[in-house]
């Protein structure tokens, strides 16, 4: 048969014994199966074994498993990179006009159209679970240290009223009708940073 079909058929008289004494047998056939498609673009047995031998890999890239704690992580993208990715839960933060669409986006229709597509690409990456998060104020900059000076915000205008019912609402932190809201008096502001030149006096 010659040279690469040859390896084709040592696979496949190895397979039957690979099954019987492997439990990972579909693991191990599909490296097999990859090495016969390796081995496809050597011209000969000998170069194909001489480059094995030479520069063998590292390892054969098992199986997804039980994910392990240090790998259950968090990641943060902007919309325009999430593009054709997808994740089982997907957050959308600041899901309010001025953020989405963006102030430097509502110059033209296309401009908001724009906008209103990047919305979409957003809650389309999720696969099991979407939020968008919509704070109900922003603090403005360049405050004194005893100032609260914010804004309220509005949800975005691409989620009208009308689409609200398609959503579940939730506020946080949650209220329980008759209980006490936890905002109650200020507390006594503390200057952190006397303190701290106070700790190294």
């Amino acid at each position: 048969m010659g040279w690469p079909a040859e390896i084709g058929r040592v696979r496949a008289w190895y397979e039957p014994y690979l099954e019987r004494i492997h439990e990972d047998f579909e693991m191990r056939r599909t490296d097999l199966l990859q090495l016969e498609d390796i081995a496809a673009g050597y011209p000969s047995r000998e170069r194909f074994l001489t480059e094995l031998t030479l520069d063998p890999p590292d390892a054969t890239s098992g199986q997804a498993g039980v994910p392990l704690l240090d790998e259950d992580y968090l990641i943060l993208s902007t919309i325009h990179s999430a593009k054709g990715q997808e994740w089982r839960s997907v957050f959308v933060l600041n899901a309010v006009d001025s953020c989405i669409p963006s102030d430097l986006g509502v110059g033209t229709t296309d401009d908001i159209e724009e906008e209103r597509r990047l919305l979409y690409v957003a809650m389309t990456r999720a696969r099991d679970s979407l939020n968008l998060v919509v704070p109900q104020r922003f603090f403005t900059h360049g405050q004194s240290s005893t100032g609260d000076r914010h804004v309220y915000a509005s949800r975005t205008r691409f989620i009208p009223a009308m689409l609200l019912q398609h959503f579940e609402n939730r506020t946080w932190p949650v209220v329980k009708p008759g209980q006490q809201s936890s905002s109650g008096p200020r507390q006594v502001r503390l200057d952190v940073g006397a303190r701290m030149r106070g700790m190294w006096r």
